[in-house]
């Protein structure tokens, strides 16, 4: 079997809904990073056998190639898109590698992007076609049937009741988030991720979901989102806009033309749960994973769990025994922000540049119940 190798990793910051990047639909958040890529492995661009994106709230058709096509990569490269809800950036990744362990092809660049401010609106169709009824808009297509389909925050909620997650366990761990990223921006371990986008009015180069100034008596006195609950607008994530990148090679390829190091890929997983608590995904993904490969926890230095709820963070790392130490150890989604379709493959992005961390695990938990889980070692 060929070995795939991440050889390349790039993001831009990430923007807030209806902020920054607002205007800028998702092949447009794409393009500098193609560029990026076109400028620095050139050779290498010309021999890409196929992009692979993951995408949930696009406008439709196959961003993917659309997108590589307005960054002017050759017209032989297909392009797919994936959809596998907020796991679907993870999933772009893992199938690229798979790809080049199949042999299918040797180089693909691998990845997502979602611009949640310019999601198209969502209309439900008329039982007859004669229906004078106004129109029906809605937020999101069901993830899962009617009785097993609950609100991202009530699917939060209940994790938190299952798993006893308190409220001031989920506002510590969402304060310790935005600390820590900060922390990580100062000693400039965030910033070589990113390629510094230009908008108008300057220069993009800092997620716009970060407060500096939060602290927990702030986050203390945030209402719940549901009555009696504990999930607030400060201990999940935010809708955000962004995209990532990644290039994906066979391992001997990559060495021919002088790259020697980066994330070697090793397994992954994708699993379901009860989507009433979807957030614990990434549990039964994590521990098949590491009983596939004959692991333990304790082999892990690291972990990139996405942040979009604490609660179902917490729980996760309670029943996967994760130490703090190795969980997110430069903040998360809830201070840098979740572009659903993007923020698995930031995760990998994120361990690329952990060049102390030799094992490291991206894992997501999924929206319909899902999680999937993919597990590296430092190639160098």
């Amino acid at each position: 079997m060929k070995e795939a190798v991440i050889v390349a990793a790039k993001r831009t910051a990430f923007g807030k809904y209806g902020g920054k990047m607002r205007h800028i639909e998702p092949e447009g958040l794409l393009k500098p990073l193609f560029s990026y890529f076109n400028t620095h492995y050139t050779s290498i661009m010309d021999n890409v056998d196929d992009v692979i994106l993951g995408n949930v709230v696009g406008n439709g058709g196959n961003i993917a190639r659309k997108a590589l096509l307005e960054a002017g990569l050759k017209h032989q490269i297909p392009g797919m898109t994936i959809d596998r809800q907020c796991g679907s950036g993870l999933e772009a990744v893992n199938q690229a590698c798979r790809m080049v362990q199949a042999g299918a092809g040797t180089v693909y660049i691998a990845g997502g992007v979602e611009s949640t401010s310019r999601a198209p609106w969502k209309i439900k169709r008329p039982q007859s076609l004669y229906d004078t009824h106004l129109p029906e808009f809605y937020e999101r297509a069901p993830f899962a049937p009617e009785s097993q389909d609950p609100s991202m925050i009530q699917a939060a909620e209940n994790v938190a009741e299952q798993y006893d997650i308190s409220r001031i366990e989920q506002d510590t761990f969402a304060w310790q988030s935005h600390q820590k990223t900060i922390e990580a921006y100062n000693q400039n371990l965030i910033p070589q991720e990113i390629l510094p986008f230009k908008i108008k009015g300057g220069i993009f180069q800092y997620d716009e979901s970060i407060k500096p100034q939060l602290n927990q008596r702030v986050l203390s006195r945030l209402k719940p989102l549901l009555v009696n609950g504990t999930i607030t607008a400060g201990n999940c994530c935010m809708k955000n806009d962004g995209a990532v990148l990644l290039l994906v090679m066979e391992k001997s390829v990559a060495e021919s033309y002088g790259l020697h190091t980066g994330l070697a890929f090793v397994d992954h997983v994708s699993t379901g749960v009860d989507p009433n608590v979807l957030g614990i995904g990434p549990v039964p993904a994590v521990k098949n994973l590491l009983a596939k490969q004959a692991f333990s926890v304790k082999d892990i230095d690291a972990v990139e769990l996405n942040e979009a709820f604490a609660s179902q963070v917490l729980a996760s790392q309670k029943a996967l025994h994760i130490s703090d130490e190795k969980l997110n150890i430069y903040g998360g989604a809830i201070a840098t922000g979740h572009p659903y379709g993007a923020s698995g493959a930031a995760l990998v992005a994120r361990l690329f540049y952990m060049q102390h961390k030799y094992r490291t695990i991206a894992t997501m938990g999924i929206g319909g119940g899902m999680g999937n889980a993919t597990l590296f070692e430092r190639w160098s």
